[in-house]
């Protein structure tokens, strides 16, 4: 069905994540949107609100200081910086007034 709804460009396989205990995918459009697919006990709540989209992905240069940056205008650290197997990037979580933002580290 996703490859109907949107123009997709390429799917990666679906691999196991241990550290953040999920199923991950990342799914390429033809517009050069991303869309990572997760799936396991960690969206499993956002899930039974029917709350499908639950977390913006930003990259950034320098993990740290961005971290340091949005704590500073009210953020909350929810997740420290730590691989992510799909990208083999750092990648960290924040709670922020706009909701659940994931930092990607370039």
């Amino acid at each position: 069905m996703l490859k109907n709804m949107f123009q997709v460009d390429k799917m990666t396989d679906c691999i196991f994540d241990e550290l953040q205990n999920a199923w991950l995918c990342m799914v390429s459009l033809t517009d050069g949107t991303q869309i990572e697919l997760v799936s396991g006990d960690v969206v499993d709540n956002f899930l039974k609100r029917k709350q499908y989209l639950y977390h913006t992905c930003f990259t950034t240069s320098a993990i740290e200081k961005e971290i340091d940056r949005l704590v500073a205008l009210g953020a909350f650290l929810v997740s420290e910086p730590k691989k992510a197997v799909l990208f083999q990037k750092r990648v960290a979580f924040l709670m922020t007034e706009m909701g659940l933002v994931e930092l990607l580290e370039e």
